[in-house]
């Protein structure tokens, strides 16, 4: 048995995500690119590349990453670049996208060879947090200015709108899709592709992915363009737990349990957005405040109904853990990192990597 804490990747969960991914290349005509900034564990790059374009990145970091690792098309974005760092980029990337006509000007000649897109800010979001709004006041994220892109576009052939955040609603999307092409249409007219970027809950349950696709495929259609999508967490959405160990009960009021692991080092985003966890089937007659090992006080993956009493030593399971979590994991009060552990399609179990101390250290100076 494993020891805990790990993130453990079903390869079979994985699938079911891929095979909707690759249902919707079919139906629409769009290209899925990874986010890898919601996921970028290249040890089950070997299933997903075979369902996906590409990946598209945030950093030179994740660029790179994304061309030795995964292969195929290899978008380039950042808010900005810096000149030490700029010629990398382009060496790892198909396409590079800039955030601003400044930086796009600004690495004019360094990105001559490859093909350069913008982002667009159409000021709408789905975002129901500020701190995710990419369409908030004063937003760094894009141009939104149509009279300045304008005289750029000879530079450009494409563009990167994003502005769906944790999108289950396909009439949302559809409505600010329609928002997009009212403010944006006449540049869209002479573009060659444009990303939609990442957000979209396509692949969950009870998703309409038909008229997503047709409503996709119209959009490029009347544009003439080459339509991409940037799944993050609907790419790896239910494939990954994150499994913890009991290592002490106390009661304060409420009945408690504290675990080998920590939100604020391996589910961080929890803390950020005040959300609890997720524990199945969360159902039964105990009731338990999950806490983390960490010293924060509110390191607290949630409250949970469990079947039976919990003991030392008892595993829980924490679902839904790959999203935006094994990127952002840390070292805080240098608890013990999470292994990572694959699940492979004919239910073995092997463990891909384990950190040490070593690791803790050299993290450090």
């Amino acid at each position: 048995m494993i020891q805990t804490p790990y993130y453990l990747i079903d390869k079979t969960k994985l699938l079911r995500n891929m095979e909707k991914i690759a249902y919707l290349r079919e139906t629409s005509g769009a290209k899925a690119l990874l986010a890898l900034k919601c996921f970028a564990t290249w040890s089950v790059f070997d299933l997903m590349r075979d369902y996906m374009d590409g990946t598209t990145s945030s950093s030179l970091n994740e660029v790179r990453l994304g061309h030795e690792r995964f292969g195929k098309e290899t978008h380039a974005y950042s808010v900005a670049y810096a000149d030490y760092e700029i010629d990398d980029v382009v060496s790892h990337a198909d396409k590079i996208i800039f955030n601003t006509i400044g930086q796009l000007q600004r690495f004019e000649k360094q990105s001559a060879g490859i093909i350069r897109g913008l982002r667009l800010n159409p000021g709408v979001s789905s975002s129901s947090f500020d701190l995710a709004d990419p369409a908030r006041p004063f937003s760094r994220l894009g141009e939104w200015d149509l009279a300045k892109v304008e005289p750029v576009m000879d530079l450009i052939s494409g563009f990167m709108i994003h502005n769906n955040c944790e999108n289950k609603d396909f009439d949302l999307f559809d409505r600010m899709l329609g928002d997009i092409e009212e403010k944006f249409g006449p540049l869209l007219k002479k573009a060659e592709w444009v990303s939609l970027g990442g957000g979209i809950h396509f692949t969950g349950e009870d998703y309409p992915i038909d008229r997503f696709a047709e409503r996709l495929k119209r959009f490029a259609g009347g544009y003439g363009v080459q339509v991409y999508l940037e799944p993050g967490e609907a790419s790896i959405t239910k494939s990954t737990t994150l499994e913890v160990t009991v290592l002490d009960k106390l009661y304060n009021g409420k009945d408690l349990v504290v675990v080998d692991s920590s939100i604020e080092a391996h589910m961080l985003d929890l803390l950020i957005y005040r959300e609890s966890a997720k524990v199945s089937p969360n159902q039964g007659p105990h009731r338990y405040m999950v806490c983390g090992k960490s010293c924060l006080a509110g390191d607290i993956f949630g409250e949970f109904d469990f079947p039976d009493e919990l003991k030392v030593g008892d595993r829980i399971s924490i679902q839904d853990a790959a999203g935006y979590t094994m990127v952002k994991k840390n070292w805080f009060n240098g608890v013990k990192m999470p292994a990572i552990a694959i699940r492979e399609l004919d239910g073995s179990i092997r463990t891909v990597r384990e950190f040490s101390y070593t690791d803790y250290e050299q993290s450090l100076s």
